[in-house]
């Protein structure tokens, strides 16, 4: 079929699922955010200034910095175009904000489109830092929990100004098991409702996510009745979009093909199995 004959069809059954869901709630249970310009820049004490993630010109384009070093190189991390349509393959990577549709980084432009397409909540990931916060780990300590909490404070203000209609996972310094508690705390009390998690630090020399190192953190999140999420590509492990074990010689979208299968195969890992030596004291509620 071609493209053009595929157009029409593809609004015809869009329009038919909007009769068919009228009256439904339906969620979106995993969108991102293009994290804005001056999302943290304009937050961070002035020490941390010029070291947050921050966009820089860079030639005819902008690019985010993390620490005076090149963190991404899309201005915008964003698959959707100014014109709503579906941008494929890789090219979301050449994208800058001016490119995208306003929704994925500004929130009344959100909330209108969620109206059109008839979506009552979404249930919102970050981009820049990992999916997981991996990238946060080519930084000092300091300034990743600086990035992190400062991230965590835009989301909890997104969420309340959303009139909790987008709810973003909290993301927390996994690096550090104690202070994870504590910020699972601080972000509970902010009103976010969930915590998204790191799926193998043990790449990091942590334990496996099964030991006991880890119980303090689960304890607080069943205390708290808050999920544990386990994003796609949430690992230094598993965040490869071209994936391995393929031939040189492949085309890209072939490669593509294969990393984004992979991609959900490596998640399949963090089953309800993979935590059966958890403290039974740890599920009583």
């Amino acid at each position: 079929m071609s493209m053009q004959s595929a157009i029409p069809h593809s609004r015809a059954a869009g329009n038919l699922a909007h009769e068919l869901l009228a009256g439904v709630p339906v969620v979106d249970a995993d969108t991102h955010l293009s994290e804005w310009y001056d999302l943290w820049t304009s937050r961070a004490p002035p020490k941390y200034r010029d070291r947050v993630p921050q966009v820089r010109d860079v030639g005819s384009r902008k690019e985010w910095f993390l620490d005076g070093k090149t963190i991404n190189r899309e201005g915008a991390s964003s698959a959707v175009a100014k014109d709503g349509s579906k941008v494929l393959g890789m090219g979301f990577r050449n994208l800058q904000i001016a490119d995208v549709h306003p929704g994925c980084y500004d929130l009344q432009a959100r909330l209108d489109y969620m109206d059109k397409e008839g979506i009552a909540a979404q249930i919102a990931y970050p981009n820049l830092l990992g999916f997981g916060g991996q990238k946060s780990m080519t930084i000092d300590a300091d300034l990743r929990n600086v990035s992190m909490t400062i991230f965590n404070d835009a989301m909890a203000e997104l969420q309340a100004d959303s009139r909790s209609r987008i709810y973003p996972m909290a993301m927390v310094p996994w690096w550090d098991v104690d202070f994870s508690v504590k910020e699972t705390r601080r972000c509970a009390a902010m009103g976010l409702r969930g915590i998204n998690m790191n799926s193998d630090p043990q790449n990091h020399g942590l334990p496996a996510l099964g030991d006991p190192h880890w119980y303090p953190l689960w304890e607080v999140c069943i205390e708290l009745d808050l999920p544990v999420n386990f994003h796609i590509g949430a690992s230094d492990e598993s965040m490869t979009w071209f994936g391995s074990g393929l031939w040189p010689g492949h085309p890209d979208s072939v490669k593509l093909a294969y990393g984004s299968l992979m991609l959900f195969v490596g998640n399949m890992r963090w089953s309800p199995t993979s935590f059966c030596h958890v403290s039974s004291s740890a599920f009583q509620r």
